[in-house]
């Protein structure tokens, strides 16, 4: 069910206009309280007057009677989001068909509530003039009854679930209708002529209305136009909202040429063509009062689309061309807008300098030029806005190429400032002493830029709220005159040298929500002053150099927290029952600490529970209970679990990473696991688990890693490995007993980079047909990254930065040689490999394998392969491992092997090859430990040709010229699956 977050606006009534001596109609009343007994949930008392000590129903909240004859003619029980606190306010419940009796009601407002759906008996309410069931999680249908309502003016379906129906066509019978909107309510199909006949509306919104294909979770559906025709018919149209239907083949702009009242337009992503039509006659719209403009998200990309938008400049007050790729300067024209309040650029692809004209500008009061490639001093852009030093609130330049020196951008010369982003420049130096006084700010963001020294006193901002000083070079003690800040509500100052050093008697002044102190070091004690923050919802402390165990005064010191990140310190001890510490707590990392003792049970709505790398012991059956369609991510990776898996995966359909890797977890991978359909990450490695990989997994279709190496598991290999799981990025069943042939249907895994079937019983020929894999055809990588991106939000926002946005996750594989491992995480996309090593294949090299140009590691070592080296392995030239090392495979080595720069490590010992060995820069650089056991080979590194006498060796231990580089007989490449949470990498909004 859609779930809508935002605020409603707040109507006023509590019986004001009641007339003190004209009481409430008897029937009305008692209708009033048979509706409140449909309500199932009231908790915030919003019916709490009705019926109580007050009779007079005129007077209860939310209804005003007529002046003259006392009957009912409004009801307003509309809810809110408060989005300070979290709550929602509103009613649940059923609509009682006892408002029937309410026959003169003309004003209804039900939104922002829960009331399932829209009973049909509101169409007989045939005196309403006003009806807003927005926000109501309403679904269905829309009861063909409100046809009925033909006195209505105003009709507000917006923010609702009707499932992918067409907007019905009756719609056009309320020709009264001034208002009308059925924006974000899953809408689909063509929209209908009829509106056209809804002549009188000043207001239609049509915007983002989606449907869903649950098969496939496809939003593609969406609401569709054939013509606009009937838009024209809306002469008395004043704002129109349009935003994500697909106009690419249809002449919008024309369209709007005769709405001569037309004051806001909102087209965002419409898929508007970047070339506006030849045919469109720009003098037509010269006479449209257009005040505000969205165009945001299209494909405008040349200046016609400025020769349409600026014939409005002289009565443009907003304008919103951000994500277009328009590219070049911004014209000098934005300038010449007088009237110009609210101007937003972002991600245009601009370059270059602001404009001069800019300094015309005089009443803008937010700018928005956020990801673009704008460049120039940071003092002359303030210079050139200071004609907006009294108007400018809101300036936003994060992600450009501005410079200069902090010390010298004196921002408080814009006095009514209040919001001013700037991160992810290039700004340098160290701050100023001090900040000119601002009485305004209340949001600063200095992030990401290239920052140093330390931080000076920021009480000149008494309003400030949120602090965004992430960078990392800025150092010293966090001076504690930041604790007069009052209003502070959310810090980050992640990622510096900084150092939390207070007195033990500091208690700030601010009450925070929210504290980002990644890498700050906060220790060796766990901070003291944290006590006093008790509506903190989001604490994010990882890497802060804290040790010892968890006061107990912290368990219990913010029941509003929803966010704990911990991990990374040194903090041991036993974990208490969390579950009835924070209830509203869904996201936990306490990953790479010292925990110690029981899994501790947690709340049952958890959506993310890391507690890798610790000492946790024993059985993990508690966790069953947060196995819910909540449940999302979950990694109790290396610690010192032990027992059975349990089986209790059937609720957990939301889950998308799950790693259970280096435990002592034991007896078969449960059944279970079948319903976690949308798993993407699958992480057994080094447990003892027994038995088949259950052949339920291939329910499991949208897996790109799997790794259960290092276990005892048996059986074939699954034929449904490449036939159903056809996502699979990184393949790793290492170290197994898995018998049988390598089925051929493994050659449908197309997108796997990395597959690892080394250290089994594996026998029969190697697949021709692994020439197909596609990945490994290719010589480049789209990214150097396998992410793998959650469904699900788990990502957490503080201010304009969001800590592993959309939940990405980055996998990571170890490839492994005498003894040392090298990780490969942020770069695995560039780690193509495949390891069939120590089995029992036979039968020839695939002389196709040559086709695969884009592989880097190839280890078929250990095996009873035969025949003849890969003949066209110059084709290989990405090719960096290469071991063929025991197998009986004869013959000369190919020329082109010499021709591999990029190979570093080689190993062709033990086998039968014959012949010279060529030279090459390349080849001369190994030694003969690489080709020790082939007793026909002549040639340096060989000291001897065979006619010439014995051939001498060197010593079995010495495999080449240097320890790091070569391996061993005994060599192999293995994949051994972690993951890295791409957790630093901020994005910002």
């Amino acid at each position: 069910m859609l779930f809508v977050a935002f605020t409603c606006l707040l109507f006023s009534s509590g019986g004001a206009g009641a007339v003190k001596l004209i009481r409430c109609k008897d029937n009305e009343r008692q209708a009033l309280l048979d509706f409140k007994k449909e309500i199932v949930e009231d908790e915030f008392g919003f019916l709490s007057s009705w019926g109580s000590q007050e009779e007079d129903c005129c007077k209860w909240r939310g209804i005003r009677c007529s002046n003259t004859t006392a009957h009912v003619i409004l009801l307003d029980l509309h809810g809110w989001f408060d989005f300070t606190t979290g709550n929602w306010f509103h009613l649940s419940g059923k609509v009682s068909p006892s408002l029937l009796e309410l026959n003169h009601l003309k004003y209804l407002d039900l939104s922002c509530n829960d009331f399932y759906s829209i009973p049909e008996f509101i169409g007989s309410l045939s005196k309403l003039q006003h009806l807003n069931l927005s926000c109501g999680f309403f679904g269905g249908r829309v009861p063909h009854q409100l046809w009925n309502l033909t006195n209505l003016k105003y009709l507000d379906l917006s923010y609702n679930d009707f499932q992918s129906i067409p907007i019905p066509e009756f719609i056009d019978s309320l020709s009264k209708l001034q208002h009308l909107n059925l924006s974000h309510s899953y809408f689909i199909g063509r929209i209908p002529h009829q509106l056209g006949n809804l002549t009188n509306l000043h207001s239609l919104n049509l915007g983002f209305n989606f449907g869903v294909d649950v098969v496939n979770l496809d939003l593609s559906y969406q609401l569709t136009v054939e013509n606009l025709e009937w838009l024209s018919d809306l002469r008395l149209l004043r704002h129109l909202d349009l935003s994500t239907i697909d106009f690419q083949k249809v002449d919008l702009l024309q369209s709007i040429d005769r709405l001569s009242l037309l004051s806001s337009l909102h087209l965002f992503d419409c898929n508007l063509p970047g070339i506006i039509y030849p045919s469109l006659h720009l003098t037509n719209f010269s006479s449209i009062p257009l005040s505000i403009i969205d165009l945001s998200e299209n494909h405008f990309t040349n200046s016609s689309i400025y020769n349409w938008l600026f014939n409005f400049s002289s009565s443009l007050v907003d304008v919103d061309m951000s994500g277009n790729p328009l590219g070049g300067s911004i014209p000098d024209a934005f300038g010449n807008m007088m009237s110009l309040e609210s101007l937003s650029l972002s991600s245009c692809s601009f370059e270059g300098e602001i404009p001069k004209s800019f300094k015309n500008l005089s009443r803008i009061r937010s700018l928005v030029l956020y990801s673009n490639n704008l460049t120039g001093q940071l003092p002359k852009l303030f210079q050139t806005l200071f004609a907006s030093k009294n108007s400018l609130e809101f300036l936003e330049l994060s992600q450009n190429k501005f410079s200069c020196s902090l010390s010298n951008s004196d921002f408080t010369i814009f006095s009514s400032l209040r919001q001013l982003l700037v991160g992810n420049n290039k700004l340098n130096g160290s701050f100023p002493n001090r900040f000119g006084q601002s009485s305004t700010l209340e949001y600063l963001d200095l992030s990401e830029n290239e920052l140093n020294g330390s931080l000076p006193d920021l009480t000149s901002f008494p309003l400030l709220r949120d602090l965004y000083l992430t960078n990392k070079k800025i150092q010293g003690k966090l001076p504690e005159s930041i604790g007069e800040l009052s209003n502070l509500k959310r810090l980050d100052l992640s990622f510096n040298l900084l150092t939390l050093e207070f007195s033990s008697d500091w208690i700030p002044r601010f009450q925070l929500e929210t504290i980002a102190l990644v890498n700050c070091k906060s220790g060796p004690h766990f901070p003291e002053w944290l006590r006093s923050q008790s509506n903190i919802s989001i604490l994010h402390m990882s890497g802060a150099g804290i040790s010892g165990t968890v006061p107990n005064w912290f368990w219990d010191f913010s029941p509003k927290l929803m966010y704990l990140n911990i991990s990374n310190n040194q903090i041991d001890g036993m974990l208490p029952d969390l579950s009835r510490k924070f209830i509203k707590l869904d996201r936990i990392d306490l990953s790479s600490n010292r925990f110690k003792g029981l899994i501790p049970l947690v709340p049952h709505n958890m959506s993310s529970l890391n507690l890798s790398n610790n000492m946790f012991s024993g059985s993990i059956t508690s966790l069953c209970a947060i196995v819910t369609e909540f449940l999302g991510f979950l990694d109790l990776s290396d610690n010192l679990l032990s027992g059975e898996i349990p089986d209790c995966w059937i609720n957990g359909n939301n889950l998308e990473i799950l790693d259970l890797a280096n435990n002592n977890f034991s007896w078969k991978i449960p059944a279970s696991f079948s319903f976690l359909h949308h798993l993407k990450l699958l992480n057994l490695r080094n447990n003892s688990l027994i038995g088949e990989l259950p052949s339920s997994l291939k329910n499991c279709s949208s897996q790109r890693v799997i790794d259960v190496s290092e276990n005892k598991l048996s059986g074939q290999l699954p034929v449904w490995i490449g036939t159903d799981l056809t996502l699979l990025a990184v393949l790793s069943f290492r170290r197994n007993d898995f018998h049988g042939s390598i089925p051929t249907s493994m050659c449908l895994l197309n997108l796997t980079q990395v597959l690892d079937l080394s250290q089994n019983k594996i026998s029969g020929n190697i697949p021709q047909c692994f020439k197909k894999f596609y990945s490994l055809i290719q010589t480049e990588s789209s990214s150097t990254i396998i992410s793998i991106g959650l469904s699900q939000n788990l990502s957490y926002i503080v201010g304009t930065q969001i800590y592993y946005r959309f939940g990405k996750y980055v996998p990571s594989a170890l490839v492994q040689w005498k003894g040392k491992v090298s990780k490969y995480g942020t770069t695995l996309g560039l780690l193509k490999c495949i390891d069939l090593s120590s089995n029992k294949l036979v039968g020839q090299i695939p002389q196709e394998l040559a086709s695969l140009v884009g592989l880097r590691s190839l280890n078929l070592s250990r095996n009873n392969l035969t025949g003849h080296f890969i003949q066209n392995i110059s084709q290989m030239k990405e090719l960096e491992i290469l071991d063929l090392s025991r197998n009986i495979l004869f013959g000369a080595i190919p020329i082109g092997l010499g021709s591999l720069y990029s190979l570093s490590v080689l190993d062709l010992s033990s086998n039968k090859f014959s012949g010279k060995i060529p030279r090459s820069t390349q080849l001369d650089t190994f030694n003969a430990s690489v080709y020790v056991g082939n007793n026909k080979l002549f040639g340096l590194p060989l000291p001897l040709c065979p006619e010439d006498g014995s051939t001498s060796f060197p010593p079995p231990n010495d495999h080449g010229k240097a320890e790091d580089t070569f391996v061993t007989t005994g060599f192999y490449v293995s994949v051994v699956l972690g993951f890295t949470i791409g957790f630093w990498g901020f994005i910002g909004l």
